[in-house]
């Protein structure tokens, strides 16, 4: 089932979101309008979004006493915690729900092309293919395009982004910058001319809402 475009939203929850959650991403209250925005836009028009999410338990290697920041962070997203939750801005429709551990494939693409609403891959660490199930998901799917924004833009959509580069070189991926926040602003810069260089395409929320520039 080849699919025109899709939103990827990274982690838009609520101990990222919010300044009085558990790991703040700086400034990421900011964008919350324009993830409104662009959610929104896609329940409005019919284009699905696939979203991840955090969904942490004690002894996660991501989680740390002591972290370090880069490869560990203090304790956040913890399943069952209103701060796990995605902010309401950016609530799925209907989302189907997918779980790290390994699913059939044969089962699991069944249960996509029978699901009309948007999908959500829980993950145990920054990286959302280390969830087993997003390649199978994918391979139904088969984006031509996708939009993805999201925090934070130094750690988890760094990840994202570089997984679709390497495992989907031919789907045409866009980065809504206004729609991201970094935990460091200098390495987000250099991300955007890292992407830009690479031929990931760097548009703004208007670009999206406005101008429809998946097919630009």
């Amino acid at each position: 089932m080849q699919t025109a475009v899709l939103f990827w939203d990274v982690d838009t929850q609520v101990d990222f979101m919010h300044a009085d959650g558990k790991l703040y991403v700086p400034d990421a209250e900011a964008i919350i309008p324009n993830l409104k925005r662009l959610t929104d836009y896609a329940h409005a028009h019919g284009i699905r979004i696939v979203a991840s999410a955090d969904d942490h338990v004690s002894g996660h290697r991501e989680l740390s006493p002591g972290p370090d920041f880069r490869e560990t962070f203090p304790e956040h997203c913890m399943r069952g915690t209103p701060g796990q939750a995605k902010i309401p801005e950016t609530r799925l429709r209907e989302p189907l729900l997918v779980q790290p551990d390994p699913e059939d494939p044969a089962m699991l693409a069944d249960r996509v092309r029978a699901h009309p609403g948007d999908i959500l891959f829980n993950k145990h660490w920054f990286d959302v293919f280390t969830n087993s199930n997003v390649e199978p998901v994918l391979t139904v799917l088969t984006p031509q395009n996708i939009v993805l924004y999201g925090v934070a833009q130094d750690v988890c959509d760094r990840y994202a982004v570089d997984g679709l580069r390497t495992r989907h070189p031919a789907i045409r991926l866009s980065v809504v910058r206004d729609a991201m926040r970094p935990i460091d602003p200098a390495a987000g810069e250099r991300l955007l001319r890292q992407w830009s260089d690479e031929g990931v395409r760097i548009v703004e929320t208007n670009d999206v809402v406005v101008g429809g520039c998946w097919a630009a």
